[in-house]
C-alpha cells in the first residue's frame, strides 16, 4: 500500500519515535520514497519539517540523518512539559467547551474502570488521549502543537515504566477534569503540575547507540521496489 503524500511526514516521524530508524542513521530520499510508495518531493518536504522539529539533522557528506539528542536535551524536554502542561490545563479551565468536557470525562471513567480491574493494556494510550484532549481544550493551537511535539519527542527518547498505582493516577486525571469543569484555573494548574512531576519519575532514558540498522516499519508501505 502507498502512504498518502501528505502523511509521509507523520509516517517517518512515527517510525523514528518507534525506533525503526535508529539515532544517527541516514535517511536517504530515494529509498524513503520507495519505502513509502511516494515521489521524492513529499519525502524532501517531510525531512525539512522533521529537521525543524528536531528529529532529523543534515550532515555534511551524509545528508539527512536521524538526530542524536543528548541526555541534557532529553532532560530539558521533561522540564518543558512540566511547565507547558500545567499552563494548558489552566487555559482549558478558562476556554474548554462542553464537548471537551464530555470527552475528558469519558476518558476518565474508562481509565478508572480499567485501572480498578487491573487491565493496564490500554491505559497508556488512554492517558495520551486524555492529555491530547486537555491540550486541545486550552483553545491555543500553538500550545497544542508544542505539547504534541513534546509528547512525540519524549516517547522517542524515553521508555516509560508502568505507574505504581494506576488507580491514583486516574484519580488525578479526574481531579484535573473537575477543576477544569469548575473553571478553577489555578487548581487545574497545580494538580497538573504535581501530576506531571510524578509522571516524570517513571521515564527512563533510552540508549539506542549502535550500528545503523532498520527494524520493521509499523506503517504499510509499497514493497514493490528495493527495501531499506
Amino acid at each position: 500500500m502507498r502512504v498518502p503524500a501528505h502523511s509521509v511526514c507523520t509516517a517517518i516521524r512515527d517510525d523514528i519515535v518507534a525506533g525503526v530508524y535508529e539515532r544517527g542513521s541516514r535517511l536517504t530520499e530515494e529509498l524513503l520514497a520507495r519505502r513509502y510508495g511516494v515521489s521524492r518531493v513529499p519525502v524532501r518536504e517531510a525531512l525539512r519539517t522533521l529537521e525543524a522539529e528536531g528529529f532529523v539533522v543534515t550532515r555534511r557528506h551524509a545528508g539527512a540523518c536521524v538526530a542524536e539528542p543528548t541526555e541534557q536535551e532529553a532532560s530539558d524536554l521533561l522540564e518543558m512539559r512540566g511547565l507547558l502542561e500545567p499552563l494548558g490545563a489552566a487555559r482549558a479551565a478558562q476556554r474548554r467547551t462542553e464537548a471537551h468536557l464530555k470527552v475528558l470525562r469519558g476518558l476518565v471513567r474508562l481509565g478508572q474502570e480499567r485501572a480498578r480491574r487491573g487491565n493496564s493494556d490500554d491505559l497508556r494510550s488512554l492517558g495520551g488521549w486524555f492529555h491530547e484532549t486537555l491540550a486541545q481544550a486550552s483553545g491555543s493551537p500553538a500550545l497544542t502543537s508544542m505539547l504534541t511535539q513534546l509528547r512525540h519527542k519524549i516517547a522517542w527518547m524515553y521508555a516509560v515504566d508502568a505507574p505504581t498505582s494506576p488507580v491514583d493516577m486516574w484519580a488525578e486525571h479526574g481531579a484535573i477534569v473537575d477543576a477544569v469543569a469548575r473553571g478553577d484555573s489555578e487548581r487545574a494548574r497545580a494538580i497538573t503540575a504535581a501530576h506531571t512531576e510524578r509522571a516524570s519519575h517513571t521515564h527512563r532514558l533510552r540508549f539506542t547507540a549502535g550500528p545503523e540498522r532498520v527494524r520493521n516499519s509499523q506503517h504499510p508501505v509499497n514493497m514493490s521496489g528495493q527495501r531499506l
